[in-house]
């Protein structure tokens, strides 16, 4: 490609055309090119996280006190909100944004000068080639020059990580669409019908989020895997690094632009996120802080108490604040009504005020922050 541009130069311009290649090589040119390239795919990743983002904070704020439970093991484990559980995307993808960030400034060095390996002998001006390039400053070493493709493993790890934070929430928008689930439902831009089964709605646009992550992975080890044995400097062999890096920019940029359009026109059931809070015995940990505050005890005997407080509902078929507090009493007697107060999930998130907690206060005070930092956005 190189000869057939200078050979189009020549057609335009004439024999001047022929000094294209001084003091270059394809080896350099090459290097600077798929830098370029690379540092606007940066850049691309960047917007289409911020726009993720701004789709999540308006999650979080319409959302900020609905209560849901939160899941370990996928097994309720304590009421959490709406808010504080998309707000906990908002900080994944904020990290992304600082890996892309922190990597263009890392690649931003102009290999261009460095010719084939050794440098050149003609009297050049590599920074004034540098600052037209938009770069930092040239590098520094011919060598590293045009053998360095850190940048490309660099961006494709950074992709790699941001496509399993965005394969993670498909994954819990395909679960929380299902029947099963209901928490969610996906309007017919992302979700498609069977072709059989006429009351299906499938999350095809979340499913195939949730593969693109193999797409990406695959090519940071494809790379790694090329460059892990060659010598200095320049091999064939790293003409491998477009391919792999034009797809999984391509892959990230499809992906990071369908999970914002899901996210913006997303229909939550709120009743139903309530509903399911309330089971499952999500407030047993504050009935054993309670017993530690209140009652004094260890919070290991609180532990064992609350247990025999799940065995005895559990044996009743009920939830813990449906037990009676003569039923309470019988297993620990300095239980009293007050502990009703804390049974609630609506109590219990509201009692989780220490600071990143889920408490609708300190979910406010979270998106208040991000609201400060995208209007440094814009």
């Amino acid at each position: 490609i190189h000869m057939n541009v200078e050979a189009r130069l020549k057609a335009l311009i004439g024999e001047p055309a022929g000094r294209l290649h001084t003091a270059r090589s394809r080896n350099d040119q090459v290097a600077t090119d798929i830098r370029l390239w690379v540092r606007d795919q940066c850049d691309a990743a960047v917007g289409g996280l911020r726009a993720l983002i701004r789709a999540l904070v308006a999650q979080a704020e319409a959302g900020a006190d609905w209560v849901m439970p939160g899941f370990t093991h996928l097994q309720t484990a304590q009421p959490v909100t709406w808010g504080h559980h998309m707000m906990a995307y908002v900080e994944m993808l904020g990290r992304d944004i600082g890996r892309f960030t922190d990597a263009r400034a890392r690649m931003n060095e102009c290999p261009l000068g460095a010719a084939a390996l050794a440098g050149t002998g003609f009297p050049i001006d590599r920074h004034a080639t540098a600052q037209a390039l938009g770069f930092d400053r040239p590098s520094a070493n011919s060598l590293d020059a045009v053998s360095d493709r850190d940048f490309a493993l660099e961006f494709l790890s950074a992709a790699a990580i941001c496509a399993t934070h965005l394969s993670r929430l498909a994954e819990e928008l395909v679960i929380w669409s299902s029947a099963q689930f209901r928490f969610v439902a996906m309007s017919d831009r992302w979700s498609t019908g069977s072709s059989i089964m006429p009351q299906k709605r499938n999350p095809d646009a979340a499913e195939l989020i949730r593969a693109k992550i193999g797409r990406i992975l695959g090519a940071a080890v494809a790379l790694f895997t090329v460059m892990k044995g060659l010598p200095l400097a320049y091999s064939k062999d790293m003409q491998e690094d477009k391919e792999q890096v034009f797809d999984a920019a391509d892959t990230l940029m499809l992906a990071l632009a369908a999970t914002t359009g899901m996210m913006s026109d997303l229909t939550v059931n709120r009743d139903r996120l309530e509903a399911a809070a309330s089971s499952g015995f999500s407030t047993a940990t504050d009935l054993a802080d309670w017993l530690v505050r209140e009652a004094g005890l260890p919070f290991r005997d609180a532990h064992h108490a609350t247990g025999a407080q799940l065995a005895a509902a559990e044996k009743r078929g009920v939830d813990l604040p449906e037990l009676t507090l003569v039923e309470m009493q019988a297993v620990n007697s300095a239980i009293t009504q007050q502990v009703y107060e804390v049974l609630g999930v609506h109590n219990s998130v509201a009692s989780r005020q220490s600071y990143g907690g889920t408490a609708p206060d300190q979910v406010r005070a979270q998106i208040a922050r991000w609201k400060g930092v995208m209007e440094g956005w814009e």
